[in-house]
């Protein structure tokens, strides 16, 4: 601390000398101090501004991402409801599908059924030769009667999932007694 009273009551100029040069160089201690505080204080504000700018742009960020977020909650959700409804149309097909070939497996079992009673009382025979006659019904010339022998026995071959030799036996004659009375 400066003793102003000393200062003031200094008579000798070496002791004002001394003083004012002790003044001199407080003045620019101080001088250099308030730069410093002053280059502080502009940092300081720099970054208090920096800061600010990255809490708004973060903030931004995160609005962005939420909005994100929430878009693919809702996109996920109706992806969701979407694939449960094609599951439930496949389980629903598939049920369906499983009822349709246990009728049909029932249905095969009362045709093989009756068909062993036809050939029990020897209407099989009977049946198939009207059913053949119906096959060939409405043909009249050779190109037409042979068309239809080749599509019938394509159609009926052994090979074939649903395929009946003794049918395919029956169609052959019907189509060599047509041929020759043609």
């Amino acid at each position: 601390m400066i003793d102003w009273e000393e200062i003031a009551g200094a008579v000798e100029t070496d002791e004002l000398r001394e003083a004012k040069l002790w003044l001199f160089q407080e003045n620019i201690r101080l001088e250099n101090v308030r730069k410093e505080l002053d280059e502080s204080k502009e940092k300081l504000d720099e970054s208090q501004k920096n800061f600010l700018d990255e809490r708004v742009r973060f903030r931004r960020e995160m609005e962005e991402l939420n909005r994100r977020t929430v878009q693919e909650q809702k996109r996920l959700r109706e992806e969701n409801l979407f694939f449960e409804k094609k599951l439930a149309i496949l389980q629903d097909g598939f049920r369906q599908l499983d009822e349709d070939r246990k009728s049909l497996e029932k249905q095969k079992q009362v045709l093989a059924q009756q068909r062993r009673r036809s050939i029990q009382y020897g209407e099989d025979e009977d049946i198939l030769e009207e059913t053949v006659k119906r096959l060939f019904s409405g043909i009249s010339n050779p190109l037409a009667l042979r068309k239809r022998h080749r599509d019938l026995v394509k159609i009926f071959h052994p090979d074939n999932l649903f395929g009946d030799a003794e049918l395919v036996q029956m169609i052959n004659k019907e189509y060599l007694r047509r041929k020759e009375e043609a």
